[in-house]
């Protein structure tokens, strides 16, 4: 009898000690996460820092201990600012990396690209791409936008425009999947100001040279002419505009406009040109410890973005209780804008959720609301011109 006991004792034990390394293999495997960015092409001057916003949020929930004992693992890709190229990239992030979220899509025509294989993998997918159409996709809640939509950033534009005595706007648009809702939403606007859209041309951006769209913009004696473009394309169209001696008004996307483009023309060609972007928090303490991070006192709007996209990501999980897509869709918006305690450090955060405290996350862009569709519900909006090379703020509201 004792040696059946023993015996019995004895296969227990190593039945025990056969599943103990498996357990102890699941309790350890990392949580995996993908950054999306556009490290190269038109969004190449953004990409690099928004994968280090992102990268530093990991850092920091990793020093602290991760997210129930389990380390975050970060997985990057490059977009190269191309459909193609970032379905190849997100296809990798999800079938090879087996990611529980996507983070940072940049361009609309990248996002709308990306996003069937998001639903369709059950992988959270947060984004800062704005055309309205992304989120009429049927994507089933995988997406997540913290750039406000087209309609919002267009109607904001509209009433700038209304106040500068905006009465005429042509506008030069690339070819994107926001291209001609943007012009819709203008000419339904414009006219609460007193003004009109005057006409559109849609481009190839890939051309090198503009002069005939130009040439058809300035036929129409607008008063504004609108670059709805990207840096590329409208470094161009600057220039051909100054070449046919326009001095009237010009208005452009700040991921258009920005220090790169300033740069690379002379202040002649580029003075008086005028931006709007959304505006991050920069009373925020995330504003401020992205500051460091970065080593620059003003954060783009899309790296303030991602920083929060890292957050919600992780915070969800956190509060979930698993590192599934699944789990961050049906608990983001709990740790988010659930009526809990103001948190803008997602180390603080994770601290509250072990406590078992509700919290309510808000970060370096600011409050982060979002529609039952996906859509940020709002925020506030940096006007700014361009003046000897350099950007002035006209005015944040």
């Amino acid at each position: 009898m004792p040696m059946s006991l023993n015996r019995r004792g004895l296969l227990a034990g190593t039945a025990a000690a056969l599943a103990a390394p498996s357990v102890i293999r699941a309790q350890a495997e990392p949580i995996r996460l993908g950054a999306l960015n556009p490290l190269t092409g038109a969004g190449g001057p953004y990409g690099p820092s928004m994968r280090k916003a992102i990268e530093g949020i990991v850092e920091a929930v990793n020093a602290a201990g991760g997210i129930g004992g389990r380390r975050v693992q970060l997985f990057g890709e490059d977009t190269q600012t191309n459909p193609d190229a970032a379905v190849r990239a997100a296809r990798k992030l999800i079938d090879v990396d087996r990611v529980a979220a996507i983070m940072g899509t940049w361009a609309s025509a990248v996002t709308t690209a990306v996003a069937p294989l998001c639903w369709e993998s059950r992988t959270m997918l947060f984004t800062v791409s704005g055309a309205d159409s992304i989120t009429q996709l049927p994507h089933r809640g995988f997406i997540i936008r913290t750039q406000p939509n087209s309609s919002l950033q267009i109607t904001k534009l509209a009433e700038f425009l209304g106040e500068r005595g905006a009465r005429n706007i042509f506008i030069l648009a690339a070819q994107t999947p926001f291209a001609e809702p943007n012009r819709v939403i203008l000419e339904r606007e414009m006219p609460k100001y007193g003004g009109r859209v005057a006409g559109q041309v849609i481009y190839d951006r890939d051309k090198t040279v503009f002069r005939s769209e130009v040439d058809q913009a300035l036929r129409a004696r607008p008063d504004y002419i609108f670059l709805n473009g990207y840096t590329p394309d409208v470094t161009i169209i600057l220039r051909e505009l100054f070449r046919a001696g326009w001095t009237g008004g010009k208005v452009a996307p700040a991921y258009a406009v920005n220090q790169r483009l300033l740069d690379s023309l002379p202040a002649e060609v580029t003075d008086g040109t005028v931006t709007w972007a959304p505006s991050p928090d920069v009373e925020s303490p995330a504003f401020k410890r992205l500051q460091a991070l970065l080593g620059t006192n003003d954060p783009d709007p899309y790296s303030c973005q991602t920083n929060d996209h890292a957050s919600l990501a992780c915070l969800a999980i956190a509060r979930a209780g698993a590192a599934t897509g699944e789990a961050i869709r049906e608990h983001v918006r709990q740790i988010s804008q659930g009526g809990g305690e103001r948190v803008t450090d997602v180390v603080e955060g994770l601290r509250l959720l072990r406590e078992g405290r509700k919290i309510d996350y808000a970060g370096a862009s600011g409050a982060c609301d979002f529609t039952d569709t996906g859509d940020i519900l709002t925020c506030p909006f940096r006007y700014e011109i361009a003046e000897g090379a350099k950007l002035r703020t006209l005015r944040i509201a």
